[in-house]
């Protein structure tokens, strides 16, 4: 069933592409730092997962199934979410995108104090986190039933630029908003690689800020029209 979202049309778009830039930023700490594995994309995790009886393949599995299945948990509770706060959207938005917040801003504080040493053992601790967080986000916006912004998956989207192009005998339609997401996630990890040269935690910080500032525009912009 899909929800309706409690602002205009656009304002949904702008959050869902906040959250779709820091699904950019933080794959690309857990593939550049982590260990070669993807927190928010399990595309890519369930391939990893193909190589497991190939010798030397350079995949760290361990990370890999860890990711897996902790995206999974994060999947269950942003279920959880939006069944138990159902009755009042924001509720469930602010709960749902508060709680990947404080995860957030947990793990960058735990990498950032030297708690969690990702160089070792640690980045364990940092991918399951992270897989867990964007699961439940993922969940959360599929909710809205935006086929082009689940967050963390572009292979529709792509799939959707062909077929509708004006290539393929169709009109384009949605084109624009394909494009955009493109981009966005490939800017956020643009962004992630470039600061992951010197930086970590505040990498996940600002994916923090960023998630922050997608519930604000949930919670403060424009209601859509009436009727």
């Amino acid at each position: 069933m899909v929800v309706a979202s409690p602002v205009s049309e656009r304002s949904t778009v702008v959050a869902l592409m906040l959250l779709t830039f820091a699904t950019g930023l933080v794959d690309a700490i857990s593939v550049l730092v982590l260990g070669h594995v993807f927190v928010a994309n399990m595309t890519g995790n369930v391939v990893f997962l193909g190589f497991w009886f190939v010798p030397h393949s350079g995949v760290d599995m361990i990370a890999a199934i860890l990711s897996f299945a902790s995206f999974l948990v994060g999947t269950v509770l942003g279920g959880r979410f939006a069944r138990h706060f159902d009755y009042e959207v924001r509720v469930w938005l602010t709960a749902a995108l508060g709680t990947e917040v404080v995860l957030l801003a947990v793990l960058a504080a735990l990498a950032g104090t030297g708690v969690v040493n990702y160089h070792d053992n640690g980045k364990l601790i940092l991918i399951a986190g992270l897989a867990v967080t964007f699961g439940a986000q993922n969940a959360a916006a599929r909710q809205f039933g935006v086929q082009e912004l689940s967050t963390t998956v572009l292979t529709s989207t792509l799939v959707g630029i062909g077929v509708d192009s004006r290539l393929a005998g169709g009109t384009g339609e949605r084109e624009k908003l394909r494009y955009s997401v493109v981009l966005t996630l490939c800017a956020g990890a643009m962004v992630g690689a470039t600061l992951t040269r010197w930086m970590v935690a505040p990498v996940i910080g600002l994916a923090a800020i960023v998630v922050t500032a997608s519930l604000a525009v949930f919670l403060f912009g424009p209601k859509p029209p009436a009727g």
